[in-house]
């Protein structure tokens, strides 16, 4: 039986910096408050004519893990794209990247699990190595936040935590037992879409629509997120989900050499860090340098964790994440 290992790493973020500070310009904020609440100190914003964009940013980031893994374009089987953010509302990234970096004409999937995107698409990638199906697959994460934000006052709660950037991982196929990913587990509830969301434009709320019927102090264009509530449910859900990747391999959480949770909120993470009694050696946060990247934030963090010699050959890398959906899942990778 195959298994599949993740065989190369690479992240990119604009060189475009926008500090607390910088948010306290336009928006009634500051510092204090930010990092108070989110423990962000800075993120990273695509600049006007940077020539950056979600696809553009996620090729940068495949290029780095292909040159890593050892592989050129030709030896990839699947492209999976995750992103809350596409460069279009249709097509989805995915078919951009596999133009952009000339390849022959493999599938492309896009996921849209938004925060927890990283982990299905891996999930995916995984399923499709282990049938024997393809043999590399590259996976994506990548996010243009700053595109869609209110960056005013009204907006304050949810534009102070996003940021852009990509990440990407070559998965490829291994015949080695016991390494790899040992497993993953996705679970989620729609009963609470609506809690973090973007409901227009949509289908259901088009542009005219939108323009006629609400005022400009409510326009439903710009994302919305209950905070309290979506930061009770993710310290449950990252928990159950983290402990259930290490019941189904018959490990605890003494047996985690590093967890890599979704950069949600660095609040989030040093709770779960508590309760699961890890050392700060053992948990990677870089939620203060780039803010939440949602669907990149966990190989943006993963590729600077191995870049750091934080992850060695052997250890057991735990990654998991919660968001909008809601959305949940984790993945066991003994590295």
């Amino acid at each position: 039986m195959y298994t599949s290992k993740i065989s190369g790493l690479g992240s990119y973020v604009p060189e475009n910096v926008v500090t607390n500070d910088d948010l306290s310009k336009i928006m009634d904020t500051n510092d204090a408050w930010i990092q108070e609440r989110t423990g962000i100190k800075e993120r990273r914003h695509i600049k006007k004519g940077d020539g950056n964009s979600t696809s553009v940013m996620g090729v940068k980031a495949a290029k780095i893990a292909l040159e890593r893994a050892g592989l050129t374009t030709d030896d990839i089987d699947l492209i999976i794209f995750a992103t809350l953010s596409p460069d279009m509302y249709f097509p989805g990234g995915g078919v951009r990247v596999q133009h952009m970096m000339n390849m022959k004409t493999i599938p492309a999937l896009d996921v849209r699990n938004q925060c927890s995107g990283f982990i299905y698409a891996l999930s995916v990638a995984d399923q499709f190595i282990k049938t024997g199906m393809y043999k590399n697959v590259l996976v994506i994460g990548s996010e243009n936040h700053s595109g869609g934000l209110d960056m005013t006052t009204r907006g304050r709660g949810v534009s102070v935590i996003f940021g852009d950037g990509a990440g990407a991982a070559v998965v490829t196929r291994s015949e080695e037992e016991g390494r790899g990913i040992l497993s993953t587990h996705l679970h989620s509830e729609g009963a609470h879409a609506k809690e973090l969301s973007l409901e227009g434009p949509s289908t259901e709320h088009w542009v005219p629509e939108i323009i006629e019927e609400n005022p400009q102090e409510n326009i439903p264009y710009y994302p919305y997120m209950n905070g309290q509530f979506v930061f009770k449910n993710a310290v449950v859900r990252f928990s159950e989900v983290i402990n259930e990747g290490l019941q189904a391999n018959h490990l605890t959480a003494r047996d985690i050499d590093m967890l890599i949770p979704h950069q949600a909120n660095l609040r989030i993470s040093q709770f779960v860090q508590k309760q699961f009694k890890l050392s700060d050696d053992q948990v990677y946060n870089n939620i203060q340098k780039y803010g939440n990247t949602t669907a990149a934030s966990i190989p943006i963090a993963l590729t600077e964790a191995w870049e750091k010699g934080k992850i060695k050959e052997g250890d057991l890398v735990v990654l998991a994440a919660f968001g909008s959906g809601f959305t949940w899942g984790s993945a066991i990778i003994r590295w």
